[in-house]
C-alpha cells in the first residue's frame, strides 16, 4: 500500500511538516516577546508605573507638593481641635457652676459666639479654602497639575500673584501659551516669613519703606521678587534733578534720596575719608573729583587701561554696553561722553548706589549675581566689569556668569576685565576661567596689589562662531 502513495503526496507531507515547524517557532518567538513585555511592565516584579505603561494615563498627582498640603491641613486641624477644646471646657465649667451660673445678656452671648466660636471657625474655613488641589491644566490639556508653590504660602497676595493667569478669551495668549506664570525665586520658600512680611500691605495704599528687605530677599536667592500692588514712597522734598550737562559729574541733591535705611543722611557723609559712612565697597565712588580721573588719565599701573585706547581697537563699533560691578556709574558717564549707552548694575550695599546712578542721568540695573541677565543673545557691544567679581567668588559661580556674559555679548564684542584681583596662588585658576572661552586677547596685564595679591586686567574679543 505504501507503494501506491504518489510522490507528490510525500512532498506535500514534508512541506506540511516544515510549515508546522515554522509556525511553532513563530509561536515560541511571540510568546517570549510577550513575556519580555510583561516583565518590563512590572507584572512579575513590583513596578509603581504599571498602569501608566499600559493605559498611558499620566499620574494626576505627579509633582504635587504633599508636604505643603499636609502643613495646611494640619493647620486647619489644629484650629478645629483648639476650638473643640475651648467649647468643651466652657460646657464643663457650666456644668460645675450651673447652680451659681449668672444670667448673661444677649449682647454678652453674642460677643462670646463671635469671638470664641465664629472667628476660629472662619479662620479654619479660610485655611481650607486656601488649599489648592491639582486641577485640569490648560485650555487644550486635560492632565492634572498643581499650581507651583501655591500651598506653601498663606498670605493671600502672594497666592494671587503666583496663581497662573489664563487668557480671558479661552484661547492661547499672545505668547502662544495657555497661562502666564508670575515667577518668584525658588529660595523664596526658605525665606517664607520675610517674603510674607514684604507682601503684607494694603492694596492701592503706600508700600512700606522696605527696599532693604527686598534686597535681602534677592541676595538670598528669592529673586525675582513678586510684583506688589502698592505705591512706592519717594522723598517728601523731592527736587527736580539737574540737567544732563551738569548731572554727570556733580553730586545730586540730598533731598532726592530717602535716607532712612542708610547710616548716612547726605552725600557728603559718604566720602571715603569718613569712617562712619556705613559702607566698605567702592570707597571713594561718591567723590566726583576722583571719579573724573578714572579711565582718562595715565596710571602707574599697567592694569589701568584708558577708554580712548580701548575704543581705538574697534573704532565706531561700540554703541551699547553693560557695566557689571559696583559703583556710582562713572564708567557709564565716561562712555556717554563718547555717545555710547552703558547700563550699570547696582546694589545698594549700605549706600544709595542706584539712586546716585539715576540722579546722574544714567541707567541703573538692580540685579544680583543670582539671576540671568535680562538681555537677549548677541546684543551687547561691550561688557565691562570692575570692583565686584574678585577672588572671593566661587569658580563654578564665575563659570555660569562668564557664559551668561558670552551669551549676551555679540560676535566681535569686547569683554573688559578691569582690575580683577585675587590671591596670587589662585591666579592660574582664574586665568583658566577667563581663557576657556577662547576670546582674542587685545590687552593683558598683571600687577602686584600687595605681597600676596595681584591685579589682573584684560581686553578680550568674542570670536564670530559662525556655525
Amino acid at each position: 500500500m505504501a507503494r501506491l502513495c504518489h510522490p507528490k503526496c510525500r512532498l506535500g507531507n514534508k512541506s506540511m511538516g516544515w510549515l508546522q515547524f515554522l509556525l511553532g517557532g513563530l509561536v515560541i518567538i511571540f510568546s517570549i516577546c510577550g513575556l519580555v513585555k510583561f516583565y518590563s511592565a512590572g507584572f512579575f516584579f513590583h513596578n509603581e508605573d504599571i498602569c501608566r505603561q499600559f493605559t498611558g494615563v499620566k499620574d494626576a498627582y505627579e509633582g504635587f507638593d504633599i508636604k505643603a498640603l499636609s502643613d495646611r491641613v494640619g493647620e486647619v486641624v489644629n484650629k478645629l481641635e483648639s476650638l473643640q477644646e475651648k467649647l468643651e471646657s466652657a460646657v464643663q465649667q457650666m456644668e460645675k457652676d450651673k447652680e451659681t451660673l449668672p444670667n448673661i445678656t444677649k449682647f454678652e452671648y453674642k460677643k462670646y459666639l463671635e469671638e470664641e466660636v465664629i472667628r476660629p471657625l472662619y479662620a479654619a474655613h479660610i485655611s481650607l479654602r486656601l488649599i489648592r488641589l491639582p486641577k485640569a491644566e490648560g485650555i487644550h490639556n486635560s492632565t492634572m497639575k498643581e499650581e507651583p508653590l501655591i500651598n506653601t504660602f498663606v498670605i493671600e497676595e502672594i497666592r494671587k500673584y503666583i496663581t497662573p493667569k489664563e487668557s480671558r478669551t479661552g484661547k492661547l495668549n499672545i505668547y502662544g501659551t495657555e497661562r502666564i506664570y508670575n515667577t518668584i525665586g525658588h529660595a523664596c520658600v526658605l525665606y517664607k516669613k520675610e517674603l510674607e512680611e514684604y507682601m503684607s500691605y494694603d492694596i492701592g495704599s503706600y508700600c512700606n519703606d522696605d527696599w532693604n528687605l527686598a534686597q535681602k530677599l534677592m541676595l538670598n536667592g528669592c529673586d525675582p521678587l513678586p510684583r506688589r500692588r502698592c505705591l512706592t514712597r519717594a522723598s517728601m522734598v523731592y527736587q527736580k534733578p539737574y540737567p544732563i550737562n551738569e548731572s554727570l559729574w556733580k553730586l545730586p541733591d540730598d533731598r532726592n534720596v530717602r535716607w532712612s535705611n542708610y547710616q548716612c543722611r547726605n552725600f557728603k557723609c559718604l566720602m571715603g575719608n569718613n569712617t562712619k559712612r556705613g559702607y566698605f565697597k567702592c570707597v571713594g565712588c561718591f567723590e566726583m573729583e576722583k571719579e573724573e580721573l578714572k579711565w582718562v588719565t595715565n596710571s602707574s599701573l599697567s592694569v589701568d587701561f584708558l577708554i580712548s585706547d580701548v575704543l581705538t581697537i574697534k573704532p565706531g563699533e561700540m554703541r551699547i554696553g553693560l557695566d557689571f560691578g559696583i559703583g556710582t556709574g562713572s564708567f557709564a558717564a565716561r562712555m556717554r561722553e563718547h555717545n555710547i549707552t552703558v547700563v550699570s548694575t547696582a546694589l545698594n550695599l549700605k549706600a544709595p548706589f542706584n539712586e546716585m546712578i539715576a540722579l546722574r542721568g544714567l541707567i541703573p540695573l538692580f540685579v544680583t549675581l543670582n539671576q540671568r541677565l535680562p538681555f537677549f543673545d548677541n546684543t551687547m557691544d561691550m561688557i565691562h566689569t570692575s570692583g565686584f567679581l574678585d577672588g572671593w567668588i566661587d569658580l563654578q559661580l564665575l563659570d555660569f556668569i562668564l557664559f551668561d556674559w558670552d551669551r549676551i555679548l555679540r560676535p566681535g564684542g569686547l569683554l573688559w576685565i578691569d582690575r580683577f584681583f585675587c590671591v596670587r596662588k589662585d591666579l592660574d585658576d582664574f586665568m583658566y576661567m577667563f581663557l576657556q572661552l577662547r576670546y582674542k586677547k587685545h590687552k593683558w596685564a598683571i600687577s602686584p596689589k600687595s605681597k600676596d595679591e595681584v591685579y589682573f586686567s584684560a581686553l578680550l574679543e568674542k570670536p564670530p562662531r559662525a556655525i
